[in-house]
C-alpha cells in the first residue's frame, strides 16, 4: 500500500478540529467489535467442537497482535500520519474477517485464528493508536477528553457489534457456514465504515496560529510537564514501566470478563431458579459494553479535572473491591453482580481512554504516539493472562465436579490480586527525571505538533 502524503492530510485553514473525532470513531467503532467475540465462542465451540480455552483464541492472539503492532508501528504512524495508519487498519482488520470466513466454511479452525487473530489483530492495533498523537495535538487543553471520545468507540463497538452478529447468526445459523457467512458480510460492512475515516481525518498546522494555542488551562498541576521525551528515552524510565503494571493489571482485570461475558453469565447463575438464556447473554454483552465506553469518556473527562493519577486509584481501588463483592455473594443477586461487572468494565475503558493522556503529562507530546504503542504490549500480556486465567480456572474447576458460581470465584481473588499490584505501582510514579527530557527543539516537527501549554499549565 503506497502511503498517502503526509502533507496532504494537513488541516486547511477553517478547519474544525471536532471533525478529528468522528473520524477516529469510525475505526474504534470497528475494531471494538473484537470485544464482542463471546458471541461466536458458543457456536464455535458446539460446530467445531472446541473447548473454552481453544475458542479464546483468535481473541487472545488478536490481543497479542494489536499489542506488538502498535509497539512495532508507532514509529511509523507518527511518521507517516494518521491517514496512512488508518488506511492499513481497515485492509488488515477487514481483511482478517474474510480470512476467518474461510476458516469457518471449510472447518479449519486455524484460519480462524489466522484471520481473526493474526491478520485483523494487526489492523486492532494500528488502528487503535492511529488517531491518539493526533488527537493529544488537536486538544492541547482537554487531552483526556479528547481521547475519550474517540477511544470510546473502541469500548462502544461491540455495543454495536454483539446484537448485529447474534442477530445474523440467528438468521444465517449457528453452524460454521452460519459462522462464515456472518464473518464475511461483518468484513465487507467493516472496511466500507472505515473508508469514511480514512478519508476525513486531517492533522494540525504547525505554527503560533495552530488549532488549540493558548487554550490551555492556566493552574498548575503535579505530574504535567512541558518538556519532551523521546520514545527511546521513554522506556528507560521508571514512569513507563509503573504505568505498564498499571495498564497490565487493570486490563487483566476486564478483559477476563468482557472475553468471557455471555458464556460466564449463563454459567454463574446455572443452578439459580433463574436461569440466563442466551439472548439475554447476548443483552449482558452489550451492557458491559456500554459500561466500556461510557467509563472511557466519563473517567478520562474527569481525570482532567482530578489529575490521572487520582482517577488510576478509583480504577484499580475500586476495582478490587467490586471483584470481592462478587466473590462474596456468589449467584446469589442478579442485580449485584451485574452492577458490580459494569462498574468493572466502566474502569476498563477509562483505564484505556485515560492512559494516552497520562502519558502526555509525563512524557509530552513529541512521540507520544510511539510511547503509547510500545506500552499496549502490556494489553497484549493482558489480552493472554486475562482469558487464560478465568478459562484455565473454569475449564480445570468444571472437570473436577464444579458448577455455577463456583467455576469463577478462583479466578476472581486472582484479579483482586492483580489490581492491588496496579494499585501499588501507580502510587510510584513520580515525574520525568529531566536527564531524559530532549533539547527544546527537538520537540517540535513541521505539520505535526501544535505548540505546548505556558510553563505550568495543566490540560
Amino acid at each position: 500500500m503506497r502511503a498517502p502524503a503526509r502533507s496532504r492530510t494537513v488541516a486547511p485553514p477553517g478547519w474544525s478540529r471536532w471533525l478529528v473525532p468522528p473520524a477516529a470513531l469510525s475505526i474504534h467503532l470497528a475494531i471494538g467489535q473484537a470485544y464482542a467475540w463471546s458471541v461466536f465462542k458458543p457456536p464455535l465451540e458446539s460446530s467445531l467442537g472446541l473447548s473454552g480455552t481453544a475458542s479464546a483464541l483468535p481473541f487472545q492472539l488478536a490481543v497479542v497482535m494489536l499489542g506488538l503492532s502498535a509497539a512495532f508501528g508507532g514509529t511509523l504512524v507518527e511518521r507517516n500520519g494518521p491517514r496512512w495508519a488508518m488506511s492499513v487498519s481497515a485492509v488488515c482488520f477487514s481483511s482478517g474477517f474474510l480470512v476467518a470466513a474461510l476458516g469457518a466454511a471449510t472447518g479449519q479452525y486455524w484460519l480462524v485464528v489466522l484471520g481473526y487473530g493474526f491478520i485483523g489483530g494487526i489492523g486492532l492495533g494500528i488502528g487503535y493508536i492511529s488517531p491518539v498523537s493526533t488527537l493529544l495535538k488537536w486538544f492541547p487543553d482537554r487531552p483526556g477528553t479528547a481521547t475519550g471520545i474517540a477511544i470510546m468507540g473502541f469500548g462502544g463497538g461491540a455495543l454495536i457489534a454483539s446484537p448485529w452478529s447474534a442477530g445474523m447468526l440467528d438468521t444465517l445459523g449457528r453452524d460454521s457456514a452460519g459462522i462464515a457467512r456472518t464473518f464475511l458480510v461483518m468484513g465487507l460492512a467493516y472496511a466500507v465504515f472505515m473508508t469514511l475515516g480514512v478519508l476525513l481525518v486531517r492533522v494540525p498546522p504547525a505554527g503560533p496560529g495552530a488549532p488549540g494555542a493558548g487554550r490551555a488551562a492556566a493552574a498548575p498541576r503535579p505530574l504535567v510537564t512541558t518538556a519532551q521525551v523521546s520514545a527511546r528515552n521513554a522506556v528507560r524510565t521508571p514512569q513507563f514501566w509503573c504505568l505498564w503494571v498499571v495498564l497490565c493489571t487493570n486490563v487483566t482485570a476486564g478483559i477476563g470478563i468482557l472475553e468471557k461475558a455471555a458464556p460466564m453469565v449463563c454459567d454463574f447463575f446455572a443452578r439459580s431458579s433463574a436461569p440466563v438464556s442466551a439472548s439475554a447473554a447476548a443483552g449482558f454483552v452489550g451492557l458491559l459494553s456500554l459500561a466500556n465506553m461510557l467509563g472511557r469518556i466519563v473517567w478520562s473527562a474527569t481525570s482532567d479535572l482530578t489529575g490521572r493519577k487520582h482517577v488510576y486509584r478509583l480504577y484499580l481501588g475500586v476495582g478490587a473491591l467490586m471483584y470481592l463483592l462478587i466473590a462474596l455473594a456468589g449467584d446469589g443477586s442478579k442485580p449485584l453482580f451485574i452492577a458490580c461487572a459494569a462498574v468493572v468494565l466502566s474502569f476498563y475503558g477509562g483505564g484505556f481512554a485515560t492512559v494516552p493522556a497520562y502519558l502526555r503529562d509525563l512524557f509530552g507530546t513529541y512521540q507520544v504516539g510511539a510511547i503509547h504503542g510500545r506500552l499496549l504490549t502490556a494489553w497484549s500480556t493482558a489480552g493472554v493472562l486475562g482469558p487464560l486465567i478465568v478459562n484455565a480456572v473454569a475449564d480445570a474447576r468444571r472437570s473436577s465436579g464444579h458448577t455455577g458460581a463456583d467455576l469463577y470465584t478462583t479466578s476472581f481473588f486472582v484479579m483482586i490480586g492483580l489490581l492491588v499490584v496496579g494499585f501499588a505501582a501507580n502510587e510510584l510514579v513520580r515525574p520525568v527525571h529531566p536527564r531524559h527530557h530532549e533539547p527544546p527543539s527537538a520537540g517540535a516537527r513541521p505539520a505535526d505538533t501544535a505548540p505546548t501549554a505556558p510553563k505550568g499549565a495543566t490540560p
